[in-house]
């Protein structure tokens, strides 16, 4: 048993209410069991100190509006229960309505001003929609005010079952939404418009690390020229077209976080390296959707000797997470 050090950003929780609506409504989505007790046996084993728990797909909306109202509600209030009962153990990323816009910022204010929550959950794409598009400015601009710590976790992506390649979509397609989430962030200049948003990618960004450069090029050999502009006009490109170069792109790359989870061998971290601030990487190991093998998996992945120094592991594991999380940090300090 390792010792309880390490800060896990990317954990989920399965709230009752949540489990009851799921079968309730006959959506096809799993539900793991979850309790404080069988989470806090899972981390003890597995040496993590705390957890910031959040919600999975298909998140709290599954088209009615004032259903997800309800349930959006029932959900937060447990997480607050959670972190009440266990304050040094457990965090939570706060549920939203989305898309009901309306709904969705008066979920922020409630689970950020009333319960004191460490963060929000957003899922890459609403209806098709993806996280820069203008219809979600009203939440991220109530997330920027409030300097709100945001988990993008990657859920189905709006094709669906059109596009299949024979496996599950968690396999592969979830890295192909995390990245396409990023993208419409940066390329709408939502990124810029809401700079006090701390996102963080799930599962080390999906495939941006390794498509990083050739994004990057494109958006300044091509897409900002005149042509490639007229055809694609793109908010980033229009203001930084006169000053774009091959790190007008990379530079907002480094603004996000990203999560381990289910990402710690080397050869997607080599990739993240070159891509992140290291001060931005952080431990998640997605249980209890991924299972506990797959935590000790990446645990001793990270641990791999030449991947990361002791003190750049010291840093994805806990460190960084405790800058992000001051009132996690404070708790662990008690």
């Amino acid at each position: 048993m390792s010792s309880p050090h390490r800060i896990d950003v990317h954990f989920h929780t399965v709230p009752p209410a949540f489990v009851e609506a799921i079968r309730r409504d006959g959506i096809n989505a799993r539900t793991p069991e979850w309790s404080p007790d069988l989470a806090l046996s899972m981390m003890d084993r597995h040496g993590i100190a705390a957890a910031v728990t959040s919600l999975s797909v298909p998140g709290t909306h599954f088209g009615d509006d004032a259903k997800a109202r309800v349930l959006t509600r029932q959900c937060n209030d447990y997480y607050a229960q959670c972190v009440a009962g266990h304050p040094d153990r457990f965090g939570a990323f706060g549920s939203t309505s989305l898309p009901d816009v309306e709904a969705a910022c008066a979920d922020v204010a409630y689970a950020l001003d009333t319960l004191k929550l460490d963060g929000m959950g957003l899922l890459t794409n609403y209806a098709g929609k993806y996280l820069g598009h203008p219809d979600f400015d009203p939440v991220l601009q109530e997330l920027d005010r409030r300097e709100a710590v945001v988990l993008i976790h990657p859920t189905f992506p709006p094709y669906g079952q059109a596009v299949s390649i024979g496996v599950p979509p968690f396999l592969v397609e979830y890295l192909f939404e995390t990245t396409r989430a990023a993208t419409s962030l940066v390329f709408s200049g939502a990124l810029d418009r809401f700079p006090r948003i701390r996102f963080i990618l799930s599962h080390a960004g999906g495939t941006l690390p390794y498509a990083a450069w050739r994004i990057a090029d494109i958006a300044w050999r091509q897409l900002a020229q005149e042509e490639h502009a007229a055809k694609y006009p793109l908010p980033l490109i229009e203001q930084e077209r006169e000053r774009m170069s091959l790190d007008t792109v990379l530079s907002r790359l480094r603004r996000f976080w990203y999560d381990t989870a289910l990402s710690p061998g080397a050869q997607t971290l080599g990739a993240l390296q070159a891509v992140a601030d290291p001060s931005r990487i952080l431990f998640g190991s997605d249980w209890p959707y991924a299972p506990e093998t797959m935590t000790a998996d990446s645990i001793a992945s990270l641990s791999a000797a030449g991947l990361l120094t002791e003190a750049q592991r010291a840093d994805v594991e806990r460190n960084n997470a405790l800058q992000l999380f001051p009132r996690l940090a404070r708790a662990l300090r008690l």
